[in-house]
């Protein structure tokens, strides 16, 4: 722990100086009734017992293999990171609103920034927002913005979309009069095809949404969904995995250029895959870049490099679309926010690999799945769902229910998945799987083992 507690001395003389008596009358305006009472904490430990419990609670959840993806990722987090980001002068840093003293903090998002623009191949981008399903959200929110030639502040979403992400956006804009229909996906490729668009051609939407990969981990069509998109007028939304993008094409090159504009309207996703651990569901951040055109309706906050009198080149925020800012009925977004410890983290994990880290990174955990797929598709019962490319995720059919299943591998301290039967039952007994760089060979094969352990117990059954 980088602090202490103040002491009873420290306590005192605070108390001395404001000339309070006491922690109570400090706060004697708060009613007797609303104030907790007498709180169970137990007694103070030393340092060798605090080690000791907390090293037997984190032996509770034990150290199981995981194999479930679904837009959280367990990556491998270099040592420095963390090391890094936990420094005092980020890990208890909070928004840059004082330039003149915030120039370290200023400079790191100033890099995050121009680093995601590389990433997605777009021109500009803010400094993160909540989390990737929030981001998609306020993506949605931005296109009704930003697109003048559209005035049904409709939304056309794939169900191939992350379906968490698909509920928080209807949650968050769609009680902002914005609807979203949804759009099925081919039951053989696990794409969304160009044929079940066409239908909506011609007609007033706002934008259409792309996962690349997708939520069933399938490599979308994105250049031939995107110039039709164009073509009708609509916004193209992109969400994507930062980790991908390593590899394929940027969203910022998708579709054919015309009039000098390419590639998606609007970026996001999630970005813990870079450098974030997988903790308990949080928390992670969500990133979103743009086209210049569109600047002045992306939410959050963008720092810019400039120089001060002297000529010296420095840092500040330069577009500012939050609530603090005076006008809060007019801003672009009152939710979004800065999640700036784990910005820090992406930003030295992305500086430490550098692109052919993250290439490897990336190229390391599509052959995992690859291998992983392989191995269980071997196992009786057991085929693959979908036929198209897909990256670090794919979609298994199970000849019985999930559920079981898993049940079984977790007790071997396997966790084996994603069951897909609520979310998705017209695909029946299905199974969402995830490697990436963390998985060993003898990873793979012991899932194998136990999943056709798992499989020949229930046949017997």
């Amino acid at each position: 722990m980088a602090y202490i507690p103040h002491t009873p001395d420290d306590i005192a003389g605070m108390l001395a100086v404001i000339g309070a008596r006491s922690i109570d009358e400090l706060f004697d305006e708060i009613p007797a009734d609303l104030r907790a009472g007498t709180l169970n904490v137990p007694a103070p430990m030393s340092e060798m017992e605090i080690a000791r419990l907390m090293a037997e609670r984190a032996a509770i959840d034990g150290r199981p293999l995981n194999f479930i993806g679904a837009g959280a990722y367990e990556h491998h987090i270099p040592a420095p990171v963390w090391a890094i980001a936990t420094r005092g002068e980020f890990y208890s840093a909070y928004t840059p609103y004082q330039a003149e003293a915030s120039q370290g903090t200023l400079q790191l998002i100033y890099e995050y920034q121009s680093m995601m623009c590389a990433l997605t191949g777009m021109e500009v981008s803010n400094a993160s927002l909540y989390d990737g399903a929030s981001a998609l959200a306020e993506a949605c929110l931005m296109a009704v913005r930003s697109n003048r030639g559209s005035s049904s502040r409709r939304i056309l979403m794939p169900r191939a979309v992350n379906p968490t992400y698909t509920l928080v956006a209807q949650a968050i804009a769609g009680n902002q009069d914005i609807s979203f229909v949804p759009v099925d996906f081919d039951r053989t490729s696990g794409r969304t095809l160009l044929e079940t668009l066409k239908p909506y051609g011609g007609q007033d939407f706002t934008a259409l949404v792309v996962q690349q990969p997708n939520f069933f981990g399938s490599m979308e069509e994105v250049d031939e969904l995107t110039d039709w998109a164009h073509a009708n007028k609509i916004m193209l939304i992109a969400v994507v995995n930062p980790t991908s993008l390593a590899l394929l094409k940027p969203p910022g090159q998708w579709g054919a250029l015309v009039d000098g504009a390419q590639g998606a309207d609007i970026v996001c996703g999630e970005g813990q895959a870079l450098g974030v651990p997988l903790s308990s569901g949080g928390p992670y951040f969500g990133f979103m870049a743009t086209r210049m055109h569109y600047v002045r309706q992306m939410p959050g906050r963008i720092v810019g490099r400039t120089v001060d009198l002297e000529g010296r080149p420095g840092f500040s925020l330069t577009l500012q679309a939050r609530e603090q800012h005076i006008r809060r009925s007019k801003a672009t977004s009152n939710i979004c926010t800065n999640q700036g410890l784990m910005v820090t983290a992406a930003t030295i994990y992305m500086t430490l690999l550098g692109p052919a880290g993250l290439a490897a990174v990336a190229q390391a955990s599509m052959q995992r799945t690859a291998d992983l797929v392989a191995a269980l598709t071997k196992v009786p019962g057991v085929k693959r769902a979908f036929t198209a490319p897909h990256f670090h995720e794919a979609v298994l059919i199970l000849d019985r229910a999930p559920a079981a299943v898993l049940a079984a591998l977790s007790r071997k301290g396997i966790l084996g998945g994603l069951d897909l039967s609520e979310r998705y039952p017209e695909l029946g007994h299905a199974l969402l799987v995830c490697a990436t760089e963390t998985k060993l060979g003898a990873d793979i094969d012991a899932y194998a083992a136990a999943l056709a352990e798992a499989m020949n117990a229930a046949r017997a059954a």
